[in-house]
C-alpha cells in the first residue's frame, strides 16, 4: 500500500470535489503532493445531502468551494517527511482504512477520524520509506470506514452469500465498529434473503436499541425482511408505528401482502393510501396489479389500470407487462391483447408475458402467432421465450411448427438447454412423434428428473408400457432420483399393463424415497389397485392417508362400483359426507354409479336432491347418470322426468332412455324415441342399435329387430357389430327361433364370438333344447374353456330334460377344470341398507321370520291355484323335495323379507345378479295379487313389473319356456 503523491501542478480549481461526510458538516480533503519530495497540500471542503446513499453521495454531491491556499504558504512551511509522517499518522488508530471494497476511485483510501484528512495510495510514483512505514505497520491498526464495511457487506448480499455477510457484520461488531443506518439496512437484505426470520427479529430488537426503527429507510427494509420471510403481521406492527408513511412504504406494504399470498389485503391497503392521498408510483402500480392477478379480481384490476392511464403509468413497460399478466390470469386475454397493441414499445419480457398469456388460456395459435410477430420486429427470443412457444405447440398439438421452432433452438444454440430440451421431448411425445422425443433426448448433453418423466410419460400415452418400465429401471441405474411425477407416470404405466407386481415394487420403492404421504402419489395409488382389481390394497393405502382430497374418495368409491361393491361404495359416500367433504361433479357421477348398480332407489333419490343443492342439476353428465341410475334401479318414471327437463341432451342421454325403456321390457316407448330422435337429427352410434334391439328381444317384436339390424349400415351408417349380431341370435332365439339363430352365426364372414355362442346356448336352455345345446356348448368351450356360464347353461339344460348323468359329467369336467361359477344372490334396499340373500338362507338375522312368513304364503299361494314347477329343480330329488327346494330360492326370501319388514301396500323393489327363474316368477305372480303389493324385480338382464297377479314382460319369457317344454313332451 503506498502513499499516492499528486504534483502541485495537476491541481486546480476545477478539480472535481470528492464528498465524505454528514449533513451540513464541512470536511476538509487534503492532497500530499511530491515530486520526489513533498512540496505543498491544498485544501477542499464541500457539504452533502445525508438522505443521499454513500454510492449517491460521489455521483452528485453538493459541494462548497473554499479559498485555495497559497503554494508560496504551502512551502514556507517547510516541514520534513518524517515531521509531516509523525503530524499525520501519530496515532494510526485514529484513521478509517477505506481501501476494502472501494468501487469508487475517487474516494479517498484512508481518512481521519477527527480532522477529516484523505490520504490516497497509488503505485510505483513513492518513496520507498513510505513503503517500508506502511509495511511495519501492524494490521489492523488503521481501521475500516463504516462506509467500507457496508460495501463489503453489500457485495457479499448482491452475490447471494448471505451467510457471508453476516460473518462480515459480526466481525465489524469485534472490531467495535458502531454500524449506521446504512449497516442495518445491507444486514437486513442479507436476512431477507437467507429467510431468517428467527434471527431477522432477534437482529430488529438491536436495531430498536440503536433508534433506527422507525428511520423511514431502515422501517421500509424491516418490512420488506418480515415480507420476505412470510411474517407478514411483524411488518405490519413496524408499518403501524411510523408517525409517517410514504410511498416507498405503502409500496413496501403492498407488495408484502402479495408476496405472502394475501391479494386482498394489498388492494385495501392500496385504497386506504388513496385516502390518504398518497400518490403511488410505477412499482405501487405493478404489486397492486399482482394482487388483483393472484386472486383473479377483474374489476378491481380495471380500476386499478383506468388509475395508472390518469397517472400516466399505464405505458410503462413494467406495469404493461403486469396488467397483460393480470387479465390473462382474470380470463380476459382480450384486454391483456389490447393493452399488448396499445404498449409503445416491447421488449422481450412483453412479448414473452403475452406468449405466455396465450399459452395459458389454451390459445396456441395466437401464442403462435405472436411469436412470429416477434421475429418480424427483430427481436430475437431467449430461452425463456423459446420453452413457452414449444408449451403452446404441445397444448394445440402443433407438430409441424414444434419442428420449426426445434430448428431455430439449434441455430441459436439453445437446443442444449436443459429446459429446452426437456420442452421438446415433451412436445414431441404428446404429438405423437415418440420416436423424435427418443431422439433429443438421447441428444441431450444433460438430463434431470423433469427429462426422464417426459420420457416416461410418453411411451405411458402411446400405451408402451413395457418401455416406460424399462425408462424407469435406467432412470435409476442412473442414479437419477425420481420425484412424484415420476412415480405417477409409471404407476400408471403398471395399471396399464396389469401389472400388480410392479405396481407393488413401484409403491415399495416410493415409501422409500418419502412419497407415501404424497396427495398425488396416493391418489395415483388407489387408481393403479383399483384398475387392478385389488380393492383391498387401494383400501389400505386410502386409510393411511393424512389428508383425503376429493379425487382419492371419488376413485375408490369408482373402484368400489367397478369390483361390483356398490354397498361399500354408498357406504364411502355416507362416510364422506360426515366428514364435511364437499363432492364435485366426478364424485356425484361415481355416487349415482354405485346406487345404480345396487339400485339403491332411495339413495339415489337423496343424492339427487344434494346434486340439485350444489347446483349440478342442469350438467349434462349429472342427468345422464340419474337416467341410468333411475332405470337400473326401478326408477322409470324419475328417469323419464329427467329425460325430459334436461336443457340439452347429447346421445349418452338419449342411448341412456331408450336403454332403460329396454330394461323395463317397453319396446314401444323405446321405438317412439327412436324415432323422436331422427326427427330431431341427432346422429346414432351402435351403443343407439344394441338397446333397440335388446328392447326387441325383451318383447318379442321379430320383425322390428330384423328391420333395424338390416337397415343400419345402408340407412343410418351404423356397422353391425358383435354385440349387434348377438343381440339379433337372442331375438331369434328367445323367440323360438334356434335355427335361423344358429344359421345366422354359421353364416357370419368372421368367426364367432363367445358370446353369441353363450347366447344362444342360454335360448336353449330357455326352450330346453338339450340336444342342440350340447352342439352349442362344445363350441363355446372350444373358445372359452374356463367360462363358467357355458359349464352352467348346458348343466341347467340337462337337469331340466332330466338327464341327470350327463349333468353330473359337465359338473366333473367343470370341477376337473377349476373352473367356479358366479353364486346367484338377491337383494333389497330398506331404511338405507341393503339386505342380500343367497338360496336356502340360513345366515340372516330374522331368517326364522321370512320362513315362516313363506310358509304361510305357500299355503296361500296353493289355495289361488299355484303349483310348483318342478322343472326349475336342478338336483337329482324326489319330487317331494323338489317343491321345498322352490320355496327357499334368493327371490322368494328377499320378498318374504320385504313384506315383514315394511307396512302393507308398500311396493317391494328386489334385485338379482342372475336371470330370475320361471317358478319365482310365477310364484311372485301370486304373492302380488296375495299381498297385495306391486313388486318390481330386476334381474340381469331386465325389469319385471308384478302387479294384481301379472307382469310387465306379459309372460313372454315364461310363455316362450312353457311352448317349448310342451312341444319337447309331446314329442
Amino acid at each position: 500500500m503506498l502513499l499516492m503523491w499528486v504534483l502541485m501542478e495537476s491541481l486546480s480549481s476545477t478539480c472535481p470535489p470528492i464528498g465524505i461526510g454528514c449533513s451540513s458538516e464541512k470536511l476538509q480533503q487534503h492532497y500530499f503532493t511530491n515530486n520526489n519530495a513533498l512540496t505543498a497540500f491544498t485544501r477542499r471542503a464541500f457539504e452533502v445531502d445525508a438522505e443521499q446513499e454513500p454510492g449517491e453521495r460521489f455521483r452528485n454531491p453538493r459541494h462548497l468551494r473554499l479559498p485555495r491556499a497559497s503554494i508560496t504558504e504551502l512551502q514556507g512551511e517547510n516541514k520534513t517527511v518524517e515531521q509531516l509522517w509523525q503530524q499525520f499518522f501519530e496515532d494510526p488508530s485514529q484513521w478509517w482504512d477505506t481501501r476494502f471494497d472501494k468501487t469508487n476511485a475517487r474516494y479517498p483510501d484512508f481518512k481521519h477520524k477527527k480532522t477529516g484528512y484523505a490520504l490516497w495510495v497509488d503505485g510505483g510514483s513513492n518513496p520507498h520509506w513510505v513503503k517500508k512505514r506502511l509495511a511495519r505497520m501492524t494490521p489492523g491498526t488503521i481501521q475500516r470506514s463504516v462506509f467500507s464495511w457496508n460495501t463489503a457487506i453489500s457485495k457479499h448480499v448482491n452475490d447471494g452469500q448471505t451467510m457471508k455477510a453476516l460473518e462480515l457484520f459480526k466481525e465489524m461488531k469485534r472490531q467495535s465498529i458502531t454500524p449506521d443506518k446504512f449497516t442495518f439496512v445491507q444486514v437486513l437484505r442479507a436476512y431477507s434473503a437467507s429467510g431468517s426470520h428467527k434471527e431477522g427479529k432477534f437482529f430488529h430488537r438491536e436495531i430498536t436499541q440503536s433508534g433506527y426503527e422507525l428511520d423511514p429507510f431502515v422501517a421500509n427494509h424491516l418490512i420488506d425482511m418480515y415480507c420476505k420471510c412470510g411474517a407478514l403481521e411483524d411488518a405490519f406492527e413496524i408499518f403501524n408505528k411510523l408517525p409517517s408513511c410514504d410511498v416507498v412504504t405503502w409500496t413496501a406494504m403492498i407488495m408484502g401482502c402479495v408476496k405472502c399470498g394475501q391479494g386482498e389485503r394489498a388492494i385495501d391497503l392500496y385504497q386506504e393510501m388513496w385516502q390518504k392521498n398518497v400518490q403511488p408510483d410505477e412499482v405501487t402500480f405493478t404489486g397492486v396489479i399482482k394482487a388483483c392477478a393472484s386472486i383473479g379480481a377483474l374489476e378491481a384490476g380495471r380500476q386499478v389500470h383506468a388509475q395508472a392511464i390518469e397517472k400516466g403509468y399505464d405505458f410503462d413497460i413494467f406495469v404493461a407487462s403486469c396488467l397483460v399478466d393480470m387479465y390473462t390470469k382474470c380470463g380476459s386475454v382480450a384486454e391483456a391483447s389490447k393493452v399488448f397493441n396499445k404498449m409503445p414499445a416491447h421488449d422481450l419480457v412483453s412479448w414473452s408475458t403475452m406468449i405466455v398469456a396465450y399459452a395459458k388460456c389454451g390459445q396456441g395459435e395466437k401464442a403462435l402467432e405472436t411469436f412470429w410477430q416477434m421475429q418480424q420486429k427483430g427481436m430475437e427470443p431467449d430461452k425463456v421465450v423459446l420453452i413457452n412457444v414449444l408449451n403452446a405447440c404441445t397444448g394445440i398439438l402443433a407438430l409441424e411448427e414444434g419442428r420449426h421452432i426445434h430448428v431455430q433452438a439449434i441455430r441459436m444454440g439453445y437446443d442444449s438447454e436443459l429446459g429446452v430440451g426437456n420442452c421438446l421431448v415433451d412436445m414431441y411425445s404428446k404429438c405423437g412423434s415418440l420416436e423424435d422425443a427418443c431422439k433429443v433426448f438421447s441428444l441431450m448433453p444433460n438430463r434431470d428428473v423433469v427429462s426422464w418423466n417426459a420420457m416416461v410419460a410418453g411411451h405411458v400415452r402411446c400405451s408402451q408400457g413395457e418401455k416406460a418400465l424399462e425408462l424407469y429401471r435406467q432412470m435409476q441405474r442412473e442414479c437419477v432420483v425420481p420425484n412424484s411425477v415420476t412415480y405417477l407416470s409409471v404407476l400408471n404405466s403398471c395399471a396399464l399393463l396389469k401389472s400388480l407386481k410392479d405396481g407393488r415394487l413401484v409403491h415399495a420403492q416410493a415409501i422409500a424415497n418419502g412419497y407415501e404421504s404424497d396427495l398425488f402419489v396416493s391418489n395415483c395409488l388407489i387408481d393403479f389397485y383399483v384398475k387392478c382389481g385389488n380393492i383391498e390394497d387401494a383400501c389400505r393405502v386410502f386409510h393411511n392417508m393424512q389428508v383425503h382430497d376429493s379425487i382419492c374418495w371419488n376413485t375408490l368409491i369408482m373402484g368400489f362400483v367397478k369390483c361390483g361393491q356398490g354397498e361399500k361404495a354408498i357406504e364411502l359416500y355416507q362416510r364422506m359426507l360426515q366428514q364435511g367433504v364437499q363432492l364435485d361433479l366426478v364424485g356425484f357421477v361415481g355416487v349415482l354409479n354405485a346406487c345404480a348398480s345396487v339400485a339403491a332407489l332411495e339413495e339415489g333419490k337423496r343424492v339427487h336432491a344434494q346434486v340439485i343443492q350444489c347446483g349440478f342439476g342442469h350438467e349434462i353428465f349429472i342427468g345422464n347418470a340419474l337416467i341410468d341410475m333411475y332405470t337400473k334401479s326401478g326408477g322409470l318414471d324419475e328417469a323419464s322426468k329427467v329425460f325430459n327437463n334436461m336443457p340439452s341432451r347429447d346421445l349418452i342421454s338419449w342411448n341412456a332412455m331408450i336403454g332403460g325403456y329396454a330394461m323395463h321390457g317397453l319396446a314401444m316407448q323405446a321405438l317412439r324415441l327412436f324415432e323422436q330422435m331422427g326427427k330431431q337429427s341427432v346422429e346414432m352410434d351402435c351403443v343407439t342399435f344394441l338397446c333397440l334391439l335388446s328392447a326387441c328381444s325383451h318383447a318379442g317384436l321379430v320383425d322390428e329387430g330384423h328391420y333395424l339390424y338390416e337397415f343400419m349400415n345402408p340407412v343410418y351408417e351404423v356397422s353391425p357389430n358383435v354385440s349387434h349380431c348377438s343381440c339379433l341370435v337372442d331375438l331369434l332365439g328367445r323367440a323360438g327361433c334356434l335355427g335361423d339363430a344358429e344359421d345366422m352365426i354359421n353364416r357370419l364372414p368372421c368367426q364367432p364370438s363367445v358370446s353369441m355362442w353363450m347366447t344362444l346356448l342360454g335360448a336353449c336352455r330357455i326352450h330346453g333344447n338339450a340336444k342342440m345345446g350340447e352342439r352349442i356348448a362344445k363350441q363355446a368351450l372350444k373358445l372359452d374353456p374356463v367360462s363358467a356360464s357355458s359349464y352352467v347353461l348346458l348343466s341347467n339344460i340337462y337337469a331340466s330334460s332330466g338327464e341327470w348323468d350327463s349333468r353330473a359329467n359337465v359338473q366333473q369336467l367343470r370341477e376337473e377344470r377349476h373352473v367356479h361359477k358366479q353364486q346367484g344372490r338377491t337383494w333389497i334396499e330398506l331404511n338405507n341398507q341393503v339386505h342380500t340373500f343367497v338360496a336356502n338362507d340360513r345366515m340372516h338375522p330374522q331368517i326364522l321370520d321370512i320362513r315362516a312368513k313363506l310358509d304361510d304364503l305357500f299355503q296361500q299361494m296353493k289355495e289361488e291355484g299355484y303349483i310348483p314347477n318342478t322343472r326349475f329343480v336342478l338336483h337329482d330329488v324326489e319330487e317331494e323335495d323338489k317343491g321345498a327346494s322352490l320355496l327357499y330360492h334368493s327371490e322368494k326370501l328377499a320378498i318374504a323379507f320385504g313384506l315383514i319388514s315394511t307396512p302393507p301396500g308398500t311396493p317391494l323393489r328386489i334385485f338379482k345378479n342372475l336371470r330370475v327363474c320361471g317358478d319365482c316368477h310365477t310364484a311372485t305372480k301370486f304373492i302380488s295379487k296375495i299381498a297385495r303389493r306391486p313388486v318390481l324385480v330386476r334381474d340381469a338382464n331386465r325389469f319385471h313389473y308384478f302387479k294384481d297377479g301379472a307382469c310387465s314382460c306379459m309372460d313372454y319369457w315364461t310363455l316362450s319356456l312353457k311352448a317349448c317344454l310342451d312341444c319337447k313332451v309331446q314329442q
